[in-house]
């Protein structure tokens, strides 16, 4: 299996993008075939900063965003970085962007000029918050979004202040839902012909994310509180305490809790009242937590997930980064990716004919700049000069 029989080969895309969501969003599309082209700015893409660690001439943090793409760097503010912009446009099919919106308008380059030069191409921008509306056109950032939509209000302990989620998932699902918008656009123009403006924004994004805390207000429920390692509406399901390391529970039904009790030997407890039912569980939650932990009191946690996974019972034991790295399944599913001194993460999608397909690491400052040009159709001399005037820096400007 290689990139040229994936499921996007043929498909171009000229990423603009930087930071987070959108490359991310545009490496899981070159992960299946895509080509992508990362323009970066003069300054190069900010995170090539954003270390230790460092691997080459960029951070880790860099390195985990951008495989499976070509690089190059182009002065969009200088006219012929724009003019140079253009005729790459002419062969693709997806342009990506995370501007501030209203540049690409500045620089006399929205979308109705493009659309117009360019009836098939699919532009998708990421933004904060939209460009219209009360906070239309203002930047967005993961953390911020996390407290305005919700996320940190219903994150961290009972008794403590609202927490940021330990990783930037508004950002990734951000990407993600550009993914999906720009491949439903793809689909939609092989009936129509024509490209569409598509949008992901991180406050959207963030909002769709507060499953099942939304519906539970819809419907009447309490207002949502932060309950820790708890679930708002499913018991027991939660952290325990065992003899070595604690493991994660997530019994959502009568049969699994009874399963549960039975391999603890306290098969009693699915008897008792307190505990007979999941709306009874959840009005009993301390008590249930205190049985169940002085079952598991001589228990091996790794061991005790792994049996009650094996009698249907979800489980797992609490594992740090390193461990989850090393785990043997973790292996078997081809999540980690190695291209010569590379290492990343794998894709999670899994398709049975076309894969994902690894063998392009992330690309050094400018490193395809020649390359990406002379298939253009610029010669040497003419991409020499577009260097000397400073359209195409070969090194970060600072």
């Amino acid at each position: 299996m290689d990139k040229h029989s994936g499921a996007l080969s043929g498909v171009r895309i000229i990423d603009l993008s930087r930071v987070l969501g959108g490359p991310y969003c545009t490496q899981v599309l070159g992960d299946y075939g895509a080509d992508v082209i990362k323009i970066e700015p003069p300054g190069g893409d900010e995170t090539r900063g954003w270390g230790p660690p460092f691997e080459g001439d960029a951070a880790s943090y860099f390195h985990g965003l951008n495989r499976s793409k070509r690089g190059m760097a182009v002065d969009l503010r200088h006219p012929d970085g724009k003019a140079l912009l253009l005729q790459l446009l002419e062969e693709a099919d997806v342009l990506v962007e995370n501007f501030k919106p209203g540049t690409l308008e500045k620089w006399g380059l929205s979308y109705e000029v493009l659309s117009e030069r360019f009836p098939r191409l699919i532009q998708c921008r990421i933004s904060g918050f939209g460009a219209d509306g009360p906070m239309g056109g203002l930047p967005g950032y993961d953390a911020i979004i996390q407290a305005m939509a919700g996320l940190m209000s219903v994150n961290g302990e009972k008794e403590g202040d609202p927490l940021r989620v330990g990783l930037p998932i508004v950002d990734i699902v951000t990407g993600l839902n550009a993914v999906i918008g720009i491949t439903l656009a793809l689909y939609e123009r092989t009936r129509s012909g024509r490209g569409q403006f598509v949008e992901a924004a991180l406050f959207d994004s963030g909002l769709s994310l507060m499953h099942p805390h939304f519906p539970n207000v819809f419907y009447g429920g309490t207002q949502p509180r932060r309950t820790g390692n708890e679930h708002p509406n499913i018991a027991p399901y939660e952290v325990y305490r065992t003899a070595t390391q604690p493991i994660f529970l997530a019994v959502g039904n009568n049969v699994q809790f009874t399963r549960l009790c039975e391999l603890l030997e306290c098969p009693s407890v699915s008897q008792d009242e307190r505990f007979a039912s999941n709306g009874a569980r959840l009005g009993h939650r301390d008590d249930l937590r205190a049985v169940l932990e002085s079952a598991m009191a001589n228990w091996d946690g790794e061991k005790l997930a792994k049996q009650l996974m094996h009698i249907g019972v979800p489980c797992g034991p609490v594992l740090d980064t390193s461990q989850a790295l090393a785990h043997p399944h973790t292996r078997h599913r081809n999540m980690i990716v190695n291209i010569g001194h590379y290492r990343g993460t794998g894709s999670p999608i899994k398709l049975a004919r076309t894969p994902s397909h690894y063998d392009t690491p992330p690309p050094r400052f400018a490193e395809h700049t020649d390359a990406i040009l002379l298939e253009a159709g610029l010669t040497q001399q003419q991409i020499q000069q577009l260097k000397a005037k400073g359209v195409l820096p070969e090194v970060p400007v600072t």
